[in-house]
Parts: C-alpha cells; structure tokens; sequence
C-alpha cells in the first residue's frame, strides 16, 4: 500500500472483497486473487475494474494489480497484467483499457510500459479522492486500446 493514501482497515478490506465479488456478478470481471504456481502462495491480486470516480477518461476499466513486497520485481504484475489485458480483449470485448497511479510509483508505470500501454502527460490528472495537498494526489494515465493490444500481440 506505499502508493495509497493508507492502509486499508479489516472493515475495509472485507468491503473491497465483497466489491470485488459483486463486480464479478454485475460486470462478468473483477479482480483475480494472484498465487504462485508452484506452491500457492497468495502474492497479491490482480485484473479489471470499472474506475470508480469520475474523471476525463471515464466512463473506464482498468487494469490493475497489488503484490505483495516479496513479489515485487519477479515479472507477476507483467504476467497477470498482459492475462488481465487477454481477457478484457478477447473475452469482454472491451475497446479501451486503462491504468493509472501516482507519479511516483514508478515499478507500476514500468509494468503499464510493459504491457503496452503509452500515456500523455497532458492526460495526467489529480485523483478526484486523495486530498490535492497528498504527496499522492499527482496520477499518470495509460491506455492500451484493443487494436494496439492485437497488433503488438501479433
């Protein structure tokens, strides 16, 4: 959680699940759990998610992802991502998908660079639910539109 305002509570984290899961029954894609294949090992999650806020990009679905920090600089992120991406594609049928952090968090815009996604720095935006004096408020956004994701998958 280093590039979120703060950690989430119990209450919150049992919320976010109860979220995740009603996204799946609402949407047909969510947020996966992300284990390691040789022993199960709950790294983090991963997937799509309709952007809760609005801003100039949105209506949106983003791909996103959360490892924990033993599981940061191993490739996860870029595996679940670009399967993240596959499924929104190939099987949504999604047009556009989104990312985006804070400026700051530089190991995700790396794996948004990864994956394919460009950005435009005039397409930057404050994040219209962290406070505009954070440290945080700053974000990058990164598209990858279908199109894009099949010619460079080609």
């Amino acid at each position: 959680m280093e590039h979120f305002p703060a950690p989430l509570s119990r209450a919150e984290s049992a919320f976010m699940l109860e979220q995740i899961e009603h996204g799946f029954e609402r949407n047909g894609f969510g947020l996966w759990a992300l284990e390691e294949i040789e022993n199960g090992t709950l790294l983090g999650l991963t997937g799509l998610s309709p952007v809760p806020f609005a801003a100039h990009f949105t209506p949106a679905v983003e791909v996103g992802w959360r490892l924990a920090v033993a599981a940061w600089g191993q490739g996860y992120a870029t595996e679940a991502a670009n399967a993240a991406l596959e499924f929104g594609f190939a099987q949504v049928g999604l047009d556009e998908i989104v990312s985006f952090t804070a400026t700051s968090n530089n190991r995700s815009i790396a794996v948004m660079r990864r994956i394919g996604m460009h950005s435009d720095a005039s397409e930057h935006f404050d994040h219209p639910l962290i406070d505009c004096d954070h440290r945080l408020c700053r974000h990058v956004l990164y598209r990858l539109r279908a199109d894009e994701y099949r010619d460079d998958a080609a």
